[in-house]
This record gives C-alpha cells, sequence and structure tokens, in this order.
C-alpha cells in the first residue's frame, strides 16, 4: 500500500490517486523494478485536495483519516510506502524528516512495517540523477521494497528499525 499526501489537480479532477504528473512518476518508478501499479494499493492522508494544492491542514488530515483507516482495514497491508514528509509524518509522528527517514523499514502498528520514500512530485522538481540526488536515492528506495516483496514471498523475514 503507497499513501501519498493528497490529490493534485489532475487527481482531484479525475477522483482517482496517483494519475497527474507525480502519478505517472510513481508508475515509472514502480516499473523500474517490475512492480504493476495494479498489484499495489494507492491512497492520499486527504482524500481532497487543499486549496492553492498547500499541505493539508491537521484539521483536514483528522477529518480525513477515519476514511484512511478504512482504507487500511480492508487492504490489510504487510507494508506502507509513505511518499513523502507530510504521509510520513501523519503516519509516523516519532520518524525523522523525510531525507532522514526515507530508505528505512520501521515497525508499524504490529505487524506492518512503514517504509518512507520521497514522493514523486519531489522527483519532478529535481531531475538530476547523480549519485545522491532524490531519484539515485529513490531507484535505492524502491530496490528495497522490490527485494522485500521478493523475500516475503520467500518467507523471510523483513528487516525493522
Amino acid at each position: 500500500m503507497f499513501i501519498g499526501e493528497g490529490p493534485g489537480e489532475v487527481e482531484d479532477t479525475t477522483g482517482r490517486p496517483f494519475v497527474g504528473p507525480a502519478g505517472q512518476k510513481l508508475d515509472e518508478v514502480l516499473a523500474s523494478v517490475g512492480i504493476a501499479r495494479e498489484d499495489v494499493y494507492i491512497g492520499n492522508i486527504v482524500k481532497c485536495r487543499p486549496p492553492g494544492n498547500r499541505v493539508p491542514a491537521r484539521g483536514e488530515m483528522e477529518t480525513c483519516t477515519p476514511y484512511l483507516e478504512a482504507q487500511i482495514a480492508l487492504i490489510q497491508p504487510s507494508l506502507v510506502v509513505a511518499l513523502g514528509n507530510t504521509a510520513t509524518q501523519w503516519l509516523k509522528p516519532d520518524a525523522p524528516g523525510i531525507t532522514q527517514s526515507r530508505g528505512t523499514f520501521y515497525s508499524w502498528r504490529g505487524d506492518i512495517l512503514l517504509f518512507p520514500m520521497f514522493h514523486p512530485s519531489y522527483l519532478l522538481r529535481y531531475p538530476s540523477r547523480d549519485k545522491g540526488s532524490p531519484k539515485y536515492l529513490t531507484w535505492l528506495d524502491i530496490q528495497k521494497v522490490k527485494a522485500w516483496l521478493t523475500e516475503r514471498e520467500g518467507g523471510a523475514p523483513a528487516p525493522t528499525e
């Protein structure tokens, strides 16, 4: 299960998560390691676009939390990939900021793992693929997700912090 911040303009218009430019980038990231979009569930912390595409306010996130909780209960994920700082901090308030927490498996809610990654929209703003760049780090991170999925299929335990 991948969880982002909230819908952008295209998502708000279509009612589907991650179908605009950030969604296309997420599709590329997933495809780079052979993960089909159809094989993951994608949602957001808030369900409607905040005015001016700003970061959602705490009250907006609190209002939408029951919907997100219902999605998590229905999907019953073993792994939640938090896309960006807003999603990471909402789901795991004690996690460091996204720059420090990305690429780390955290125990979350008992038997669920939380794995923060940069938000795809961040990758669109920083196109470099140089070592240490957001795109480079995301490439490393999605490989960890793929390795976890492969290990899970084989029954090996996942690493946690």
